[in-house]
């Protein structure tokens, strides 16, 4: 019987404990959006979008990283805090130069947020660049 009281004292007192955790203030980040279509773009084009966020919470919110899928990305970010109720962007940059097709990027934005990593998700369509012909072998034999 004693051997229960104790677990089930340890028991209550672990969920007070998480109880009083998740009541804490914490930085809270939330986008207007998490995709962006391209749609379809030239080969060779940098492309670039930006997404836009706020802290919805009620500490400052710190960017630790943000990393691409990818080394065709890049992206930029604010490296100072982002206090309650301030908005920030992330700038996302896909070179398309050699990558011709369909295409669909992801950017892990890592921070201090309650809510935990976000994925950012850019896509999009590289229409090749058209392949000039050749000029015709001039006749030595006429000039």
């Amino acid at each position: 019987m004693k051997k229960i009281l104790i677990v089930l004292t340890i028991f209550l007192w672990t969920l007070s404990v998480g109880a009083q955790e998740s009541t804490e203030p914490q930085a809270e980040i939330t986008f207007e959006g998490i995709e962006y279509n391209f749609g379809k773009i030239k080969e060779g084009t940098l492309a670039t979008t930006t997404f836009n966020f706020s802290n919805t919470g009620k500490l400052p919110l710190v960017l630790s990283n943000v990393q691409p899928s990818c080394g065709c990305t890049t992206p930029e970010w604010p490296k100072e805090p982002i206090m309650p109720g301030q908005k920030a962007t992330i700038k996302a940059a896909y070179n398309s130069y050699g990558r011709p097709g369909s295409f669909q990027k992801y950017i892990t934005v890592k921070s201090n947020a309650s809510n935990g990593d976000v994925s950012l998700i850019i896509k999009g369509e590289v229409q090749p660049t058209p392949v000039e012909p050749t000029s015709p072998v001039r006749n030595m034999m006429n000039d």
